[in-house]
């Protein structure tokens, strides 16, 4: 069975899309923990980062070094983290999680932060506008 980040790299699901290119799509997590809470995916879907072709691999830091540059000038912070868990949705991603303190880094399985549907179109237009690829 395709994972949810396949269905919604396939179209079935909607996302608040940041960025895509051939092979990586940025968008926000529909469960942030902090506002701007992004994630940037493989499109292939691959259920460990370590099992990741080294190319393709690279080239997921390099689009997200991009993606969480425009985030940290949307959203202010103190840096953009990256984590990378990948266990709860099995298709490899980074999290790009802005934060002013390590109290703000805490993944407790539900949202931190609550947002309408409007505020996250909002957020990942002004985001994705600030994307360089």
């Amino acid at each position: 069975m395709a994972s949810i980040f396949t269905r919604i790299v396939n179209g079935e699901i909607p996302c608040y899309k940041i960025a895509e290119t051939a092979d990586y799509l940025a968008f926000l997590d529909v469960r942030p923990q902090a506002k701007g809470h992004t994630l940037c995916i493989t499109k292939q879907e691959i259920d460990y980062i370590f099992d990741v072709d080294d190319d393709l691999y690279a080239g997921l830091w390099m689009f997200s070094k991009k993606v969480a540059g425009a985030v940290k000038k949307v959203v202010p912070c103190k840096r953009v983290c990256v984590v990378v868990i990948g266990d709860e949705v099995r298709h490899t991603h980074v999290h790009l999680l802005p934060f002013n303190s390590m109290a703000d880094v805490t993944f407790s399985g539900s949202a931190k932060v609550s947002m309408s549907a409007d505020e996250m179109s909002d957020l990942a237009a002004k985001i994705a506008a600030e994307v360089v690829l």
